[in-house]
């Protein structure tokens, strides 16, 4: 299956666009039909890169599923693996089914400008991602290291200043004792920014549907644009 280009396909190939998102979304669909994955159409870079899946309920969007990397790899296969990582194996949620994707919204975003910060607080909040690296202080952890990150949207979609989302991620790392001045001085901070696209399922279909690829009710077969190979998806109606 050949996927449809948007306008935004254009860019830069390290900075994220919906059609990452609609291989993101084609992938989810092709496994969960059982129909052979999609074909990438957009450059083949390399980068370290987040898969966030979003269902909406009671009018706001709420976190489904998301799994990522942070050591750069060749988006092709890593975004094919982590949109059905984040999708099926996010441990803090059930998988996700095909009845589920008329709801959902995919967001992809790709990582850059990682550098080693200062001090606990240096960064900005909206701007930069954080990863915290530390020693479990509790004497009964054996010094165990923990490690944890926070994508850029996290701390202002929560509405956390610097040492809330620190905190936040100190107990996301796995720590459960107390937090004060001492811990967060001992902490080793990276920072990083990302670029994000965003899609619903949606505009995922209507995506499909101008290539001529059928979402909608029942089950078809059409030709995908460019190539002469017939692809079928299936209704999640």
């Amino acid at each position: 299956m050949v996927l449809p280009t948007t306008q935004d396909g254009q860019q830069d190939p390290n900075i994220a666009t919906k059609d990452h998102c609609i291989f993101a979304f084609a992938v989810l669909h092709a496994h969960l039909t059982g129909n052979p994955s999609p074909v990438p159409n957009f450059p083949d870079s390399r980068c370290a890169l987040f898969v966030t899946w979003n269902t909406h309920s009671g009018g706001h969007w709420k976190l489904r599923g998301c799994i990522g990397t942070l050591e750069p790899k060749q988006l092709h296969r890593a975004l094919h693996d982590y949109a059905l990582n984040s999708s099926l194996r996010d441990h803090r949620f059930s998988p996700i089914r095909l009845k589920e994707l008329p709801s959902l919204q995919c967001k992809v975003s790709l990582l850059a400008r990682f550098e080693k910060a200062a001090g606990w607080q240096d960064w900005t909040v909206g701007r930069h991602g954080i990863i915290i690296h530390f020693t479990d202080p509790d004497p009964d952890a054996g010094g165990v290291r923990r490690t944890a990150t926070f994508l850029p949207d996290v701390a202002p979609e929560q509405g956390w200043d610097r040492q809330q989302a620190v905190d936040a991620l100190i107990r996301k790392a796995g720590y459960a004792g107390p937090i004060g001045p001492a811990l967060r001085e001992s902490l080793s901070l990276e920072r990083y920014q990302s670029t994000i696209a965003a899609i619903t399922y949606e505009e995922f279909a209507a995506a499909l549907k101008a290539a001529e690829v059928d979402v909608g009710e029942g089950e078809s077969e059409s030709v995908g644009s460019g190539v002469g190979r017939r692809v079928r998806l299936h209704a999640v109606a």
